[in-house]
């Protein structure tokens, strides 16, 4: 089933600045002092618990530290996955003590090229916050370009007021994605969607249908999303129609749809992701390199 929104290609040149800021922009951006600028440090990665102590080691002066475990995500099961949504109340209270108020500039960034950031993006903009922003280059591209960084804790923000709607993201179930009649992608790595390995969930192949399309395909080797006419490329030589995306646990899926944006296509998020699929017996699993 897709929610909320028919997740049809729409190509209205979302474009990257609408998607993404370079370092050079956020500082032009921190250093003009007009707009409401609030940065949200988000790096988390799988196998690495130890994002609050990084952030703590150094992050980009002012940036508030956001836990996706816990912040970005519902306590796991198998029947709703490793990272199911947060509930809106839940989000719009942690989007508060970041300090987030209507009408603010939000930039989010991590140090492996927006994998975990794009969550954030993701879930604000599917919340109706409307200026949601992906560092390009996360962290290593501020420190490239001689950004200082902060040590220590910042001292807690001033509450926010932000008000939180939901929908405003495409998202389909599981009975969607079992159904989907465009172009499903399996962000997950290549070995992952062949079924070859499956370290964490209980199942290897991938869901009957889907072409395999890595997240880490749309970024450069310096961690930078490739241009919108790449990405545009890379995407319409992988099919046509309404395009959906997941990946394991509906993380690095939205660093598929923040990448799709760029090149002016709209996707819908399956959150249950493969570790909702993989836990069902009654959902086909496929393996190989073929779709079906």
């Amino acid at each position: 089933m897709v929610r909320r929104h028919d997740a049809v290609i729409r190509r209205r040149g979302v474009g990257l600045s609408a998607v993404l800021i370079s370092v050079a922009e956020l500082q032009e951006l921190l250093g003009a002092g007009g707009n409401r600028v609030r940065l949200l440090d988000v790096r988390w990665a799988l196998g690495d618990p130890d994002g609050p102590q990084h952030y703590v080691d150094g992050h980009i002066p002012g940036a508030v530290f956001v836990d996706l475990e816990t912040e970005l995500a519902a306590p796991p099961s198998a029947a709703k996955g490793r990272h199911p949504l947060p509930e809106l109340a839940h989000l719009q209270k942690c989007a508060r003590s970041w300090g987030l108020s209507d009408g603010d500039t939000v930039i989010v960034y991590d140090a492996t090229g927006g994998m975990a950031a794009a969550r954030a993006w993701w879930l604000l903009r599917w919340g109706g916050v409307a200026d949601v922003r992906i560092l390009d280059g996360g962290l290593p591209a501020w420190e490239k370009a001689g950004g200082k960084l902060a040590s220590g804790d910042e001292p807690d923000p001033q509450p926010g007021t932000v008000v939180l709607t939901p929908g405003n993201m495409p998202t389909i179930d599981a009975d969607g994605a079992a159904g989907w009649t465009g172009l499903l992608l399996d962000a997950r790595a290549g070995e992952r969607y062949r079924g070859e390995v499956e370290p964490i969930d209980p199942r290897a192949g991938h869901i009957p249908g889907a072409v395999s399309a890595p997240t880490t395909e749309n970024l450069t080797a310096e961690g930078h999303f490739k241009s919108a006419a790449e990405l545009r490329s890379r995407f319409t030589e992988l099919g046509s129609g309404p395009v959906a995306a997941y990946c394991g646990s509906g993380v690095t899926a939205a660093h598929q749809v923040a990448a799709l944006a760029v090149a002016g296509i709209d996707a819908a998020l399956y959150p249950g992701s493969w570790s909702q699929w993989s836990n069902d017996p009654k959902r086909p699993a496929a393996t190989g390199t073929e779709p079906a």
